[in-house]
C-alpha cells in the first residue's frame, strides 16, 4: 500500500494561494512542495531586515543570493540535529541543550561543543545557548591552548625560547589572525622563516668560505665598498681628462681652466658653495699623472677620497698616489663581491643578524613549532563543532521567519508583523508609510518599479547618527500626493529605531485611495481655472507694464524734445502717431458676440434649473447624486480597478529577489501599510481658531434667501401651500 502523502494547508492570500507552515511536519516535507507553489525563488543576501550572517551561513555557493535548494538543505540539515522539528516555529530566541538530539552523531558532537562553549564562557550550569553567546569566538577561545584552526600563538607554548621564535616569526614574515583574537603564525609561516633563515645563513657562508676572492677587506669589505662607491665616478672622470691631455697636450689647459667658474662664485660665502666646487675635476689635470690621495684634492672631495684611501688603499696597501693601473685592479678587485651581492638572499631576515639567525638554526626550533600546529590540527574536529553550533543556534532561532519570507509572505501579510524587507517607518504629511524598502539597484528600480501600480516615494537618507547615505523606495497607500514634491522631507526611522533625515528624490505617481479619485475631477477642474487666471493675470499685468513703459518713454522724448528746443538745438520733433478713427460697427460685433454668449449660458443654467425644479420632490436627490457620479464617477472606477492590481513583487524584483507569485496589495491592506494621522480617544477639541479668517454674514444669507425662494415657489406650484 503506497505510504500516504504530506496534507498541505494553503491560505487564499493577496489573491494568491499560499502554504501555512504551521507544524514541523510541514517543514519535513518541504521539499515536496512543487516551488511553483513558492512565493519567492531567490533573495539577496544583504538589505533585508534578518541577521546577515545566517543568511551568509544559508548561502553556501557565496553568490550574494538564496536560492530554494539552499533554504532546503537548510532545513534538511537542522532537522536532521534537533529532537522536535515543532521547536523551529515557535520563534525561540535561545537554545536549549536539551532539543539537540544527541541520538544523531552530530548532534551528539554539538551537544558536547555547546557544553564546552559554555563552559569556555564561564557558563558551565547554564543550559541554553543564545547566538551572542556561539557569535563570540574571541571569548570562546580566549583561554584554550588549542583551537584547531592550525594557528599557534604565545600562549601555546611555555617554552620562552618557542615564544622569542614565534615574535620574531611575525616581526620578520607576518601572521594570522587566531580564533582567539590574538596573531599567531600557521605552517606557511614557519617554513617561510625558516627558509629565510637557511638562505641568509647560506649566503654568508659562501663569502666565508671564498673569503680572499669575495671579501678582500675582510670584514670591512662592505665599508670599502661603499668608500669606492662614493668616489669611483669621480676618479674615473679623472683619468678619462688625464688620457685626454695625453691625446692633446692642449687640451689640459681648458680641462683644468677653472676662471670663469671660480669668477662665478667668487662674491659668494665658498663654504656654502661646495655642490658647486664638487663638479670641478678631482685634481689638476696632467698628461700620465698619478692621482694623488693626500695633495691637490678638490676640496669637496678631500673627506670622501681620505676614507677611501683608509679602507681600501691601507693600512696595509697605502700608498700615496694612485695610478690608473691600480684603480682598474681595485675595480677588478670587487667584482666578486659585486656578484655575491646580487645573489643575496633570507632578506626578511636579515634584522636579527647573521648570530641570530645561526642561532635559531642551531636548535631545533623549526620541528618542534611545527609540531605544535600539528598538534593544534588534531582539534580542528572539536573546533570545527564549536563552529556549527553558531548555525544550529542561528537556524534555530531565525530560519522560520526567513521561511515565512520566502517560501510564503506569511509576515507581509500578517497584522503583527513585517516582513524581512520591510527596512522601518517613514513620517510625512501626517501620515507613517510601514512600506518601506531599502534600495540596492536604482537602475533596475526605473526600469521596473513603474509596473507595481503602486504610489512610491523614493527618498535619500542620512543618518543622523553615523552619516551614513542610503536610498528607500516607499509604498503610499492611503492618502493622497497633493503636498507631496521632489525636494520635500520627512524622517525615516529603521528597525533599530536610528532616526534618518529623508528627502523626496523621486515620485511614481499611481491611485492611492477611492476618496482620492473621486476628488481628483473637482481639483483638476480647480488646478486648470487657477492657471487660466493667473496667466490672465500676467497678461493684463504685461499689458499694464507695457503701456506705462511707452508713455514714459513718450514723455521722455517730449522733455529732451523741449531741452533741445530751448538750446536752440534744431532737433526734429518726433511725430505723434495718427488716432485710429473709432469702428463703430467692430465694437458692435464685439457686444453682440458676448450678449449671445451669455445669453446661451443663461439659457442652459435657465433649462438646467427648470429641468431641476421640474422634477418630483424624490428625484431631486437623485439627479444631484447622478451629476456627481457622471463627473466623479469614471476616476472612481479607474482608481478601483488600478488598486485592485497593485503587485509588490516588481519593486523586489527590481532588489534582485525572484518572485514566483504576485504580492499584491488591495486597498483594505494597503490601508494598514500607510497610517493617517488620528486624534487620541477622548481628546479635547477647541474649534475657536484665533487666526480664521472673519465671516462675512451678508453671503450665506443670501444663499439661504434663495434656496428658501425656490423651495416656496415649488411649494407654490404643487399647491402643498
Amino acid at each position: 500500500m503506497e505510504e500516504q502523502k504530506h496534507i498541505w494547508q494553503f491560505s487564499r492570500i493577496g489573491g494568491v494561494n499560499r502554504v501555512n507552515l504551521e507544524s514541523g511536519a510541514d517543514l519535513q516535507h518541504l521539499g515536496e512542495l512543487d516551488q511553483k507553489l513558492w512565493t519567492a525563488l531567490s533573495c539577496p543576501v544583504h538589505g533585508l531586515e534578518v541577521d546577515f550572517k545566517t543568511l551568509e551561513l544559508i548561502d553556501t555557493d557565496k553568490d550574494g543570493k538564496i536560492k530554494v535548494p539552499e533554504i532546503l538543505a537548510a532545513v534538511n540539515w537542522i532537522l536532521s540535529v534537533v529532537k522536535n522539528p515543532d521547536d523551529l516555529i515557535r520563534h525561540n530566541k535561545c537554545l536549549p541543550l536539551a532539543a539537540i538530539n544527541d541520538e544523531n552523531p552530530l548532534g551528539k558532537d554539538l551537544l558536547a561543543s555547546s557544553k564546552q562553549i559554555l563552559k569556555n564562557l564561564g557558563k558551565a550550569d547554564s543550559e541554553e545557548l543564545t547566538v551572542e553567546d556561539t557569535s563570540d569566538t574571541e571569548a570562546i577561545f580566549a583561554k584554550t591552548r588549542f583551537n584547531g584552526d592550525g594557528v599557534i600563538t604565545e600562549d601555546t607554548t611555555k617554552d620562552e625560547n618557542l615564544k622569542k621564535c614565534i615574535f620574531d616569526i611575525i616581526a620578520c614574515i607576518g601572521s594570522v589572525l587566531d580564533r582567539s583574537g590574538k596573531q599567531g603564525v600557521s605552517t606557511e609561516q614557519i617554513e617561510l622563516f625558516f627558509q629565510n633563515c637557511e638562505d641568509y645563513a647560506a649566503w654568508h657562508a659562501k663569502a666565508e668560505n671564498n673569503s680572499p676572492v669575495i671579501l678582500p677587506y675582510g670584514a670591512d669589505t662592505q665599508k670599502a665598498f661603499d668608500a669606492f662607491k662614493a668616489v669611483r665616478a669621480k676618479i674615473d672622470d679623472y683619468f678619462v681628462r688625464c688620457r685626454l691631455a695625453e691625446f692633446d697636450p692642449v687640451s689640459a689647459d681648458v680641462l683644468n681652466t677653472l676662471t670663469a667658474r671660480f669668477e662665478a662664485i667668487s662674491s659668494k660665502d665658498l663654504s656654502g658653495c661646495m655642490d658647486e666646487i664638487a663638479e670641478f675635476p678631482l685634481a689638476k689635470i696632467e698628461a700620465n699623472k698619478p692621482l694623488n690621495l693626500s695633495k691637490g684634492i678638490n676640496p669637496a672631495w678631500a673627506g670622501a677620497l681620505a676614507s677611501f684611501k683608509s679602507l681600501v688603499t691601507g693600512p696595509a696597501k697605502i700608498k700615496k698616489e694612485l695610478t690608473e693601473d691600480d684603480w682598474q685592479q681595485i675595480i677588478a678587485g670587487f667584482d666578486a663581491f659585486v656578484s655575491w651581492q646580487a645573489e643575496k638572499a633570507g632578506t626578511a631576515v636579515e634584522a636579527l643578524t647573521l648570530d641570530g639567525v645561526r642561532a635559531i638554526l642551531s636548535d631545533d626550533y623549526k620541528n618542534k613549532l611545527i609540531a605544535l600546529v600539528e598538534k593544534d590540527k588534531e582539534l580542528e574536529k572539536e573546533a570545527g563543532n564549536i563552529i556549527l553550533v553558531d548555525q544550529l543556534v542561528r537556524y534555530y532561532r531565525d530560519l522560520y521567519q526567513i521561511l515565512n519570507n520566502f517560501v510564503t509572505f506569511a509576515d507581509f501579510y500578517a497584522p503583527d508583523a513585517e516582513a524581512v524587507f520591510q527596512a522601518g517607518t517613514l513620517y510625512i504629511d501626517q501620515r507613517s508609510c510601514n512600506l518601506c524598502i531599502k534600495v540596492t539597484d536604482m537602475a533596475k528600480h526605473n526600469t521596473m518599479a513603474s509596473y507595481s501600480g503602486i504610489c512610491l516615494l523614493y527618498c535619500d537618507c542620512i543618518s543622523r547618527g553615523t552619516n551614513e547615505k542610503m536610498t528607500i523606495v516607499v509604498g503610499l497607500t492611503d492618502g493622497d500626493v497633493d503636498n507631496l514634491t521632489v525636494g520635500r522631507n520627512a524622517l525615516f526611522y529603521d528597525k533599530k529605531g536610528q532616526v534618518w533625515d529623508a528627502s523626496i528624490t523621486k515620485i511614481i505617481d499611481n491611485p492611492i485611495s477611492i476618496r482620492q479619485a473621486f476628488w481628483s475631477p473637482y481639483r483638476k477642474v480647480a488646478k486648470f481655472i487657477s492657471t487660466q487666471v493667473e496667466k490672465f493675470a500676467a497678461s493684463k499685468e504685461q499689458e499694464v507694464t507695457s503701456s506705462a513703459t511707452s508713455n514714459i518713454e513718450k514723455t521722455t522724448v517730449k522733455v529732451d524734445n523741449g531741452l533741445a528746443e530751448s538750446s536752440k538745438v534744431n532737433v526734429a520733433p518726433t511725430p505723434a502717431p495718427a488716432p485710429q478713427p473709432f469702428d463703430i460697427a467692430k465694437f458692435a460685433g464685439i457686444f453682440a458676440a458676448i450678449g449671445l454668449a451669455f445669453g446661451a449660458i443663461g439659457s442652459v443654467l435657465a433649462s438646467v434649473v427648470g429641468g431641476f425644479l421640474a422634477l418630483t420632490w424624490w428625484k431631486m436627490p437623485l439627479a444631484f447624486l447622478g451629476l456627481i457620479l457622471a463627473i466623479s464617477g469614471p476616476s472612481m472606477l479607474l482608481a478601483w480597478l488600478k488598486l485592485r492590481k497593485r503587485n509588490l513583487a516588481p519593486v523586489l524584483d527590481a532588489n534582485g529577489w525572484a518572485i514566483n507569485a504576485k504580492a499584491t496589495i488591495n486597498i483594505q491592506f494597503g490601508r494598514t501599510l500607510t497610517h493617517l494621522a488620528e486624534l487620541p480617544k477622548n481628546a479635547k477639541i477647541n474649534m475657536v481658531d484665533p487666526f480664521s479668517k472673519k465671516k462675512n454674514p451678508i453671503l450665506p444669507i443670501l444663499i439661504i434667501l434663495v434656496v428658501l425662494a425656490f423651495v416656496a415657489y415649488y411649494l407654490w406650484k404643487y399647491g402643498i401651500i
